[in-house]
């Protein structure tokens, strides 16, 4: 197993961040009248998964902290699955385009939430000082 040294390391930052140039990529052909609606939203949530992995990752110290922003991260992964919900509803992507990215959605979720349930595998344990009395 690596041990991971950066949020990039990680497997589930590196799906969040492919899912983010596909949905960057995919929403450039929804309709103008989406831009300020759907456009933004789903590139919006699908961004917010990785930079709330990245949040997380710098608050290991604190396991709580850490839990939340995952929490966070695993949320937006479904804001993101009920926008390519609604793109596949309008027309806009197709339903083999959309499987791909729920499925892909889901495997990412599954990740954040395998996580959150081993927190403290990921937590930065203190350091004891030795000149403490």
């Amino acid at each position: 197993m690596n041990i991971a040294r950066h949020f990039r390391d990680l497997d589930v930052y590196q799906g969040g961040m492919n899912l983010v140039m596909r949905i960057s990529e995919i929403s450039k052909n929804f309709p103008k009248e989406e831009r300020f609606a759907l456009t933004d939203q789903i590139r919006r949530s699908s961004r917010s998964v990785c930079a709330n992995l990245a949040e997380a990752w710098r608050k290991r110290r604190y396991r709580a902290a850490f839990v939340l922003k995952l929490n966070d991260a695993e949320t937006e992964a479904g804001e993101s699955q009920v926008h390519i919900e609604i793109a596949l509803r309008h027309g806009y992507i197709d339903q083999q385009e959309f499987k791909e990215l729920d499925d892909a959605y889901e495997k990412v979720q599954s990740q954040i939430i395998n996580m959150i349930d081993h927190a403290d595998r990921w937590v930065i344990k203190p350091r004891r000082n030795r000149n403490a009395a």
